[in-house]
């Protein structure tokens, strides 16, 4: 009996990993075709609207972005609660679930258009440093951001609910058709005789409207539960979720503020062209950064999962291996970068804004010490008590404005906003990992074990030879290539044999002895 229900669980738990698996390959395949065409995207934007216009346009953007702690929020509480119901195989709840969120999601876009377009109106106006002649064109596009971020809103929650059923290729999907239709923009930002900012503003806004519609109406055909037969009413589900959300909520803006308030800072301090080489950076970072985001993605749903089947030992597993490999799918992209980012801009950008090497350069680095919490992060969502956990952590990241404000008042480089962020992404994780350790249960010890030890080994191994060769050679796009394919090929290695346990390792040598079989019989 006991010998049939452990063969059952190891079943279970390896359809599991075939599903991470497969939807992580379905999202990396995916993020590596939308990285091409987003790199593309920015040289051809940052060419024709000018380095003034791409700063104009991103800081004006990031006052509506401030608030997108709104949709974060409930994204985040959505795929929790979906996840979880998921997990305990209940319909009714889970039909309760979506009638709830599609309510407060309603609400939270009327709020989100209503102060948007009352205070945030007034800030753009009287608050921030642009230029008169484009100060027209700086309203025009805001009123489009505003629109495009209220459209974000309202698909969220289906978005989640795709997610928690884990269906990726759709995700992945929808994604690509999203980036070619970015694409489509820049072209048409070239041939179509009007004010490039203004056009820009308006062809986003329509890409976002597209790419809802196509959510809404996959959801709303594959999902029983969103097809609105009955509206459910649970008056103690709202009060938990709201819960839920209330403390997520003040996580959610501290995020924005780490990010989009030091932008806005930032401009305050330095002219439109530091801004943009600031936001080239947040672009960069944030495009390799989703190779980590996606894989996360597909851990969610099996983490709440587990936990709302106490499935403990199958949960540590995930978040142990996750964190990992989490930051293995960043490592290996991130490495070739820090290397040679320089000789990469040279090609992308015709002309490169001053400080975007450093800037993306010090971004990366903060991105991969957050990488390796992505997974922590999401179980410590799993219990649904967020208050110790958000309220600590959302003080602390409260503190990178601050000390950045604080930096630039006496005279530093812009860069320091970048070290302040690293250094308190570094104090986040460790207090992250032992605040979760209390919510679930996990070891520290082991985690710092089985997770950190070997990622430290895998940077030694991959970064000193990469490094040394990289300094030997001369310079030139051809010893750049050899370096990056150094860099890529040590990384690999590295995180075969030391980042990986025999297990991991034995799987992947039987999948690749498997898929050669196949094709040697062909």
């Amino acid at each position: 009996m006991y010998q049939l229900e452990d063969n059952t669980q190891k079943t279970s738990t390896s359809n599991k990993n075939k599903r991470i698996a497969k939807n992580t390959l379905m999202l990396y395949f995916r993020q590596i075709l939308i990285l091409f065409v987003s790199l593309y995207t920015v040289r051809v934007v940052l060419d024709v609207l000018g380095a003034e216009d791409y700063g104009i346009y991103n800081v004006v953007a990031g006052v509506v972005t401030l608030l997108s702690f709104l949709s974060g929020t409930m994204a985040s509480a959505t795929q929790r609660f979906f996840s979880f119901a998921l997990g305990r195989n209940d319909k009714l709840q889970l039909k309760k679930i979506f009638s709830v969120n599609i309510l407060i999601y309603v609400f939270i876009a009327v709020i989100a258009f209503i102060l948007l377009e009352s205070i945030g109106f007034w800030f753009v106006k009287e608050k921030l440093d642009i230029p008169p002649d484009r100060f027209e064109a700086a309203i025009f596009i805001y009123h489009f951001a505003v629109l495009n971020f209220v459209v974000t809103i309202l698909t969220s929650p289906f978005m989640a609910m795709i997610i928690a059923h884990e269906d990726m290729q759709i995700y992945a999907y929808v994604s690509i058709i999203e980036a070619v239709l970015k694409f489509g923009v820049v072209f048409l930002l070239m041939y179509i005789n009007a004010d490039k900012l203004e056009l820009y503003g308006v062809l986003l806004f329509i890409v976002a409207a597209i790419s809802a519609i196509i959510y809404i109406s996959i959801a709303f055909k594959k999902y029983e539960e969103c097809q609105f037969k009955k509206f459910y009413w649970d008056k103690k589900l709202v009060v938990e979720i709201t819960g839920f959300t209330g403390w997520t909520l003040f996580g959610q803006i501290s995020t924005v503020v780490r990010n989009q308030a030091v932008t806005i800072l930032v401009n305050q301090f330095f002219n439109p062209v530091v801004v943009a080489s600031r936001a080239i950076a947040l672009s960069i970072s944030s495009h390799v950064g989703v190779f980590a985001n996606n894989f996360n993605t597909s851990l969610y749903p099996p983490i709440i999962k587990s936990y709302s089947t106490n499935n403990k030992n199958e949960m540590f597993s995930l978040i142990f291996n996750g964190s990992k490999l989490t930051f293995f799918l960043m490592w290996v992209i991130s490495l070739p970068l820090l290397l040679e980012l320089k000789m990469i801009f040279n090609i992308w950008l015709k002309d490169t804004p001053p400080d975007s090497v450093l800037f993306s350069q010090l971004k990366i680095i903060e991105s991969l010490i957050l990488a390796v919490s992505l997974p922590i992060a999401t179980a410590a969502r799993a219990p649904g008590k967020m208050k110790t956990y958000e309220l600590t952590l959302g003080v602390i990241q409260l503190s990178i404005f601050l000390f950045s404000w604080i930096f630039l008042k006496m005279g530093y480089p812009a860069y320091s906003v970048f070290v302040v962020g690293i250094v308190i992404n570094i104090i986040m994780f460790f207090v992250r990992l032992f605040i979760v350790s209390n919510l679930i249960s996990l070891s520290v010890k082991e985690f710092m074990v089985k997770v950190v030890v070997p990622i430290i080994g895998v940077i030694i191994i991959s970064v000193i030879p990469s490094y040394l060769i990289q300094q030997i050679l001369p310079n030139g796009i051809i010893y750049s290539i050899i370096v990056i394919l150094i860099s890529v090929v040590t990384s690999s290695i590295a995180m075969f044999y030391i980042g990986l346990d025999k297990y991991w390792r034995k799987k992947i040598i039987g999948f690749v002895e498997n898929k050669l079989l196949v094709f040697t019989k062909k």
